[in-house]
């Protein structure tokens, strides 16, 4: 089983004062001589979680947001990575893909052959129309991604490369700076939609099985669901002569008991909330977080453990966490879940 985390900001992570005082002060110039706290705490944590045993770190971003660029965290954090694999997002029909195939291949360097990216297709309307870019629907924001993922391996492969489709055309583009590895990079993505399944069995190496939306499910529905999912995905890939890789986005807290474990996380999520608790904001941030807590990851270790093991039984390979971001947090999964199955 491998593990990774989201790298800590505004639009990923809850129950951080750092974060809540970075999204305060995020429309402020800084004080002289003081740097973002964002980066100070993702410094802290993914440093502290590539020596606890982690295998990756997750960029995601927010361009419509308070959060720091992922492509400019993942190259000032990421090259002091010793083990850990930086995931990157970028989003088709925001981002050039001649551009990420460079973007990647410049942090893939600077950390030794270990980046990959998380392919995002996009919701957020009013973020691509603010950023240049659409948002499409159905068929085509798929064909979109899939283009934009051949532009990549294209380019990484080959010398002088050329491609043509419905929504990029590329003449005899060169990327004078390739990838570390003679192997690529990989590419991340979810969707659960039947279109969405297709094209990441199409496309792409590793595909986030989301979890199950109905707050009332017990873990064994989960389980059940799970399930199902992951054998859909495997049939759909085998069909085209492929294999993707399977991960899952899971809450994990450590404490005596899953009741103890679960209260401490819900009490610093609420105790760090820059909006002071609004009803609306508990509401989002019970939404975010419920479906996550219901994969079994909250409690003793030696039970956290028994459950990774069953997922990593069911054809899992990556947990990415969601955790409370602290550098003591990440080192207690490190040697109490990690190190320790």
């Amino acid at each position: 089983m491998r593990f990774g985390l989201y790298t800590p900001a505004a639009v990923a992570t809850i129950g951080s004062p750092e974060i809540a005082q970075s999204i305060i002060e995020a429309k402020q110039p800084l004080p002289k001589g003081k740097r973002d706290l964002q980066l100070d705490l993702d410094l802290d944590v993914l440093l502290a979680a590539d020596a606890s045993g982690f295998d990756l770190a997750l960029f995601a971003e927010r361009h419509l947001g308070t959060d720091l660029s992922a492509w400019v965290v993942a190259g000032a954090v990421a090259c002091r990575f010793e083990r850990m694999r930086a995931l990157v997002a970028a989003h088709p029909g925001l981002f050039d893909p001649v551009m990420v195939a460079k973007l990647a291949a410049s942090v893939d360097r600077i950390c030794k052959g270990r980046m990959a990216i998380n392919i995002v297709n996009g919701w957020y309307e009013q973020e691509f129309q603010m950023f240049g870019g659409k948002i499409l629907q159905g068929e085509e924001r798929y064909k979109r991604s899939k283009e934009f993922i051949k532009i990549l391996r294209g380019l990484w492969r080959e010398d002088v490369y050329s491609f043509e489709g419905d929504h990029y055309t590329i003449d005899k583009a060169e990327l004078m700076l390739k990838p570390a590895s003679p192997t690529p990079p990989e590419i991340y993505s979810v969707s659960n939609t039947d279109m969405g399944r297709d094209f990441i069995a199409e496309s792409c190496d590793w595909w986030f099985v989301g979890m199950p939306k109905d707050a009332d499910a017990a873990h064994d529905d989960v389980m059940r669901s799970l399930d199902a999912a992951i054998a859909d995905m495997r049939m759909r890939a085998e069909r085209l002569g492929r294999t993707v890789h399977i991960a899952l986005n899971p809450f994990l807290a450590l404490g005596m008991s899953t009741e103890e474990a679960l209260a401490d996380a819900v009490q610093k999520i609420f105790a760090y909330d820059p909006t002071n608790r609004s009803p609306d904001r508990t509401r989002q941030i019970e939404r975010r977080m419920l479906p996550a807590t219901k994969a079994g990851l909250i409690g003793r270790p030696q039970d956290v453990r028994r459950q990774v093991r069953r997922f990593e039984d069911m054809g899992i390979e990556l947990l990415l966490l969601k955790l409370i971001p602290t550098a003591e947090n990440v080192q207690r999964i490190g040697g109490e879940v990690i190190l320790a199955a």
